[in-house]
């Protein structure tokens, strides 16, 4: 190591730090503001009466280890795929989405939607819920829905059951389940 370098590097460690006191400053204001970024801590600190770069704060807060995790993208969109699991099923719509008879195509996906809740401590925390539509082609009226925590095939089944509730329902008319369920033992 050259000794030009080695003096240098002497020097440098005996120095005070010169951003010590906007440390403390970033720390204390820190406390009342959990999920303050950089951005805003910049912003607090010009109310403040302390101008600073918006770079050097953002220096600093990240070798304090002050990086907000609320507002990260690190959650990932939801995919149901696992690869060619079991059989295809044939393509019986063809593409062709519209129909004229009710009942006779009916469709079904997967939703996600994110929401956020704030807890007792003020931390807010992203929470996901799935919603499993069943939508009638004929005239885009939901049939039936489920919304859960998870994207299980439970959720779908219970939105089904619904579904097939409600067509027996409609194709009874004045005709009771239990005489719907007699008459087809009986045929």
């Amino acid at each position: 190591m050259p000794k030009a370098t080695y003096m240098y590097w002497q020097k440098r460690l005996d120095r005070e730090n010169p951003d010590k006191e906007l440390e403390e400053k970033i720390l204390e204001i820190r406390k009342d503001n959990k999920d303050y970024g950089y951005r805003r801590m910049q912003a607090e600190l010009r109310n403040q009466g302390h101008i600073v770069n918006k770079k050097k704060v953002q220096r600093i807060m990240q070798k304090l280890g002050l990086q907000v995790t609320s507002f990260t993208r690190k959650s990932r969109k939801y995919s149901s795929y696992k690869g060619k699991i079991g059989t295809v099923a044939p393509n019986r719509i063809r593409r062709c989405f519209h129909t004229h008879i009710p009942h006779q195509k009916i469709t079904t996906d997967t939703t996600e939607f994110k929401y956020y809740e704030v807890d007792l401590k003020g931390h807010m925390s992203m929470q996901k819920l799935y919603l499993d539509p069943f939508m009638d082609m004929c005239n885009g009226e939901i049939i039936s829905f489920a919304i859960s925590k998870r994207p299980t095939a439970q959720n779908i089944m219970l939105a089904l059951k619904q579904t097939n509730e409600k067509r027996i329902k409609k194709k009874l008319g004045w005709m009771s389940p239990v005489q719907y369920r007699l008459n087809l033992l009986a045929t």
